[in-house]
């Protein structure tokens, strides 16, 4: 496992269009943390973000881990690219000459999706142990470590979006085409999920179908929390509006997107097995 992953990284340091990619990332998990603690102060329209309890333990773990979620697709991009350039760069061809096996190179660029996945998981929780502590109103060790559920929900959610992004790389070979197909097959099933919700008003038949499916099994791991905060919630109250909600995370979605995870690589395989090369 160490040789394969000393392998993808000895090619990720030569890349500098996926090192920018990389460092764009996490300086923009680091800004939104940044954003966030700023006082708006623009006429009559004055709020403090911090103030509002985003940064208060539990929450945070809900919070930032949704966030820094919706930022995945730069990840995604170095993840299609190492794969395009195997093709483009002529180096899966000199990799199996030099002796390495079809199942180590998916192997291999499997290995760095789950580095990626864990040093992103790491990163939110520091960042988010340090923004909690400066801010969080409870700072009580039994609570601190609460909902820490929402991290593993996203280190899942990052394994089977990168692996999504993987298969699809192997399968077309142009970052630029794998890329522009994933966004495509998201709003097929994003507006079918929305046709069969419209035709089923007042029942839960689209969400009960569409949770087995690769975009909206990834979304349902991590539930939005803006309704979750105390001041949306007092809000709701007052114009009586009912905004109870299931945010936990689920071991079966967990499970819904592993098994989908499982199947990308295993299809990337027998892919490049296949493949004359």
């Amino acid at each position: 496992m160490l040789r394969l992953l000393k392998i993808e990284f000895d090619k990720l340091r030569y890349n500098k269009a996926s090192r920018i990619l990389i460092l764009t990332y996490f300086i923009l998990l680091v800004l939104i943390a940044l954003f966030a603690v700023i006082k708006f102060d623009i006429g009559p329209v004055k709020f403090h973000l911090a103030e509002m309890g985003i940064f208060n333990f539990p929450y945070i773990w809900h919070f930032n881990t949704f966030v820094a979620g919706l930022l995945k697709f730069f990840l995604l991009l170095v993840i299609v690219s190492m794969v395009s350039n195997e093709y483009s760069n002529k180096t899966l061809k000199q990799n199996l000459i030099d002796g390495l096996s079809k199942k180590e190179f998916i192997l291999s660029k499997f290995y760095m999706v789950l580095a990626f996945s864990l040093i992103s998981t790491a990163f939110v929780f520091i960042v988010s142990l340090v923004l909690g502590y400066i801010y969080s109103s409870y700072t009580e060790f039994s609570i601190v470590f609460t909902d820490l559920e929402y991290l593993l929900a996203f280190f899942v959610k990052l394994v089977g979006f990168f692996s999504f992004g993987l298969f699809l790389g192997v399968l077309i070979k142009r970052s630029a085409f794998a890329v522009a197909t994933m966004v495509v097959l998201f709003l097929i099933e994003f507006i079918s999920w929305s046709v069969v919700s419209a035709y089923n008003r007042g029942t839960d038949l689209a969400d009960n179908i569409y949770q087995y499916m690769p975009f909206k099994s990834l979304w349902n791991l991590i539930d939005e929390p803006g309704s979750r905060l105390s001041a949306v919630q007092a809000l709701a109250n007052q114009i009586e509006e009912d905004l109870s909600y299931d945010y936990a995370v689920h071991w079966y979605e967990i499970a819904i997107v592993l098994g989908w995870s499982a199947l990308f690589i295993f299809l990337s395989y027998q892919l490049l097995k296949k493949r004359d090369l």
